[in-house]
């Protein structure tokens, strides 16, 4: 498999660890309309064959996204870079630059850990320590878009958490598809972080995977994240397939 095709397997396996609950194919690319604050279900998004440029889409996306209540957004991966030019063109403002980063799942190496729990299903201790981690984003957690969010995976997949002294203290989620685990919503306990927690949770996913034969293991960390980012390359994640960052329609007033 050549480098491309593995950011682009990995474009489409976070995208389905990830799922919008609404979409749109349009013209050859995937308008994604979860609501909430999460950008990567609230944006346009390219397809492997699909084009380039984005141009012809502009308005109908505008206007889909306007009956929505949101301003149009679209997510530029680097292996489509060409998208970057018009949009920019169109007053559309750059943020966000985030990292796809990959780990060879024949270099992990993990025992078992019987602090770490693994569920098919969240539960709603899960689900509420998801909220206490991500306090900015307490509406996504513990509303509707969120539980929609991991309510629409399809795909293998594993609810992590771990515990000390009975208190959840980490968890994260993991998703299978073709051959590569995807991993989500990594979080500690504000009163636990710097602990480990984090990292023996992933790896516990990371074995989880392996034991069922898989070969790769994927995640997106924001950029200049560098505590998450040194996080994960203590686990073997030390290449990097693509970046994205986002395309804001600009104020209409």
């Amino acid at each position: 498999m050549t480098t491309d095709d593995l950011a682009w397997t990995a474009e489409e396996a976070c995208q389905n660890a990830w799922p919008s609950p609404r979409q749109v194919l349009l013209e050859g690319w995937l308008l994604r309309a979860s609501g909430g604050q999460t950008r990567r279900t609230n944006s346009v998004n390219p397809l492997r064959s699909g084009p380039r440029d984005p141009s012809r889409i502009v308005a109908a996306a505008e206007g889909i996204y306007r009956s929505l209540g949101q301003s149009a957004l679209f997510r530029v991966p680097s292996i489509v870079a060409e998208m970057d030019g018009p949009l920019e063109r169109q007053g559309y403002a750059a943020e966000g630059e985030t990292c796809t980063i990959f780990a060879d799942l024949a270099d992990h190496r993990t025992e078992p850990d019987g602090t770490v729990e693994l569920s098919e299903t969240p539960s709603e201790a899960w689900l509420a320590a998801r909220t206490a981690m991500n306090p900015t984003e307490s509406a996504d957690a513990a509303g509707s878009p969120y539980r929609q969010m991991v309510g629409s995976i399809v795909l293998p997949k594993a609810f992590a958490a771990r515990r000390v002294d009975g208190a959840l203290v980490a968890i994260a989620y993991g998703v299978i598809h073709d051959q590569l685990l995807v991993v989500e919503s990594v979080g500690t306990h504000p009163d636990h972080r710097q602990r480990g927690h984090a990292a023996r949770t992933v790896s516990g996913l990371m074995g989880w995977a392996k034991s069922r034969g898989i070969q790769g293991c994927c995640l997106q960390v924001v950029a200049d994240n560098s505590a998450a980012r040194a996080l994960y390359r203590s686990l073997g994640f030390g290449t990097e397939l693509s970046r994205y960052h986002y395309r804001r329609q600009p104020d209409a007033g």
